[in-house]
């Protein structure tokens, strides 16, 4: 049963007794009850407004999940291959640079990249391939 149930059940026992609210205890009763329904009627209200927050809170959650989604994703992603990219090198080895076409980023890679014939461009994705046979016959010539 709500409160504001159990508030109108007390009026009906109050007018059934049919109180004098002429003399000073069917006042004090009268103004007790009424002041509850207040109350109630203020609870009521409360839980609604709260329900309607914690919706809004949930959406909001929601759409927060996403933007962390993505956010974190890709920045998860490129911090793996930078960390392929750069952490990887050794201090003796030689290192090799080419500008991504795409976006146009400095991409620096190892031999063991070069020798692979490809790499993934850490920005944007794409793939910049390298052909080491033309390379070869300018070494022999």
């Amino acid at each position: 049963m709500e409160i504001t149930e159990k508030v109108a059940y007390l009026k009906g026992l109050a007018e059934g007794m049919e109180l004098d609210t002429d003399k000073k205890v069917g006042k004090l009763l009268a103004a007790i009850i009424d002041t509850l329904d207040d109350i109630a009627l203020e609870l009521e209200d409360i839980k609604d407004e709260q329900a309607e927050l914690a919706d809004g809170l949930d959406a909001v959650s929601d759409d927060l999940e996403d933007v962390e989604n993505v956010v974190f994703d890709e920045w998860d992603d490129e911090e793996d291959d930078s960390d392929y990219y750069y952490d990887d090198l050794d201090e003796d080895e030689e290192c090799y640079a080419t500008t991504c076409p795409t976006c146009e980023e400095t991409i620096y890679f190892d031999e063991s990249v070069l020798e692979d014939g490809e790499v993934l461009c850490p920005n944007c994705g794409e793939r910049l391939e390298f052909d080491l046979e033309d390379e070869d016959k300018e070494d022999e010539e």
